[in-house]
């Protein structure tokens, strides 16, 4: 692959993704888009960018954008958020007026299993919510994943990383050897494909944003863009979650750290008010 196919490539990810794909990368794009050139007859990632290049080609764009996206997901991962959600969502169910829902937005979901493992969290709090209803979006880039997660069909083994045994006899049914989530439970998520590269604001206000383990593959300018859409789009007593090793520090001044806590950042303004 010529310098000039791989920066044209690394261009299109970046401008339709986010995502940086930095010079060492070139082994992960013959190995992710391999299935893709066999199958168009393509001899080899040239000729994938020449291809690219020509008019009529958004269907095979997608498709590598899609085959370049990395989909990890397990239930309740890394734990801390779920504990801090847990403390929260009675606060936000008693701040609300009578009737209005709490709205959740699960970025990037994947799969789906950090979405049901928010509808989870709020189905096990029970009474605390004094019948709050939850309102869970789930978004992604990638239509496959977006699919999967709307079947809410897992395996053994992604049921074994990170979900209780007892939520999964509670909220899930065996299915040979899968399991399908309980309706009540699939109910309470809906699922759509969202770039975090557009704008966000059609999508309305949310009480809770979780966009974790996704600013890790976007440069810094595009991390704050994203983190400014998002603190736009958060209630003054809401919170963003991020991953454990992303930070808002020296990207944006909209958000900022919540006391004591890791991962966890609140709307600036509300901290003045606060003070």
């Amino acid at each position: 692959m010529t310098p000039d196919s791989f920066n044209f490539l690394a261009g299109l990810v970046k401008a339709r993704s986010g995502i940086v794909l930095t010079a060492d990368k070139g082994y992960m794009l013959e190995t992710r888009l391999g299935p893709m050139l066999r199958r168009e007859s393509m001899q080899g990632l040239d000729a994938l960018a020449q291809r690219l290049r020509a008019p009529r080609a958004e269907a095979l764009a997608a498709e590598v954008v899609e085959a370049l996206t990395t989909n990890e997901s397990s239930f309740f991962r890394d734990g801390k958020p779920f504990e801090h959600l847990k403390k929260l969502l009675p606060k936000l169910a008693a701040a609300r007026p009578p009737g209005q829902p709490i709205r959740v937005w699960s970025a990037a979901c994947s799969s789906g299993q950090e979405a049901y493992s928010i509808a989870m969290t709020a189905a096990e709090l029970g009474p605390a919510l004094g019948g709050r209803k939850l309102d869970i979006l789930g978004t992604d880039i990638s239509r496959e994943m977006l699919d999967r997660a709307q079947e809410g069909v897992f395996t053994q083994f992604e049921v074994q990383r990170g979900l209780p045994v007892t939520m999964l006899v509670k909220h899930f049914k065996q299915e040979g050897q899968r399991w399908r989530v309980a309706p009540e439970l699939r109910a309470q998520v809906r699922w759509q494909f969202f770039n975090l590269m557009e704008d966000p604001r059609t999508l309305g206000r949310f009480d809770i944003i979780f966009c974790r383990n996704v600013l890790i593959y976007f440069d810094a300018p595009t991390k704050s863009r994203v983190l400014g859409s998002l603190a736009g789009m958060l209630a003054p007593d809401g919170v963003v979650y991020l991953g454990g090793a992303e930070t808002v520090l020296g990207l944006t001044e909209r958000l900022v750290p919540a006391p004591g806590e890791r991962g966890v950042y609140e709307p600036a303004r509300a901290t003045a008010k606060a003070g």
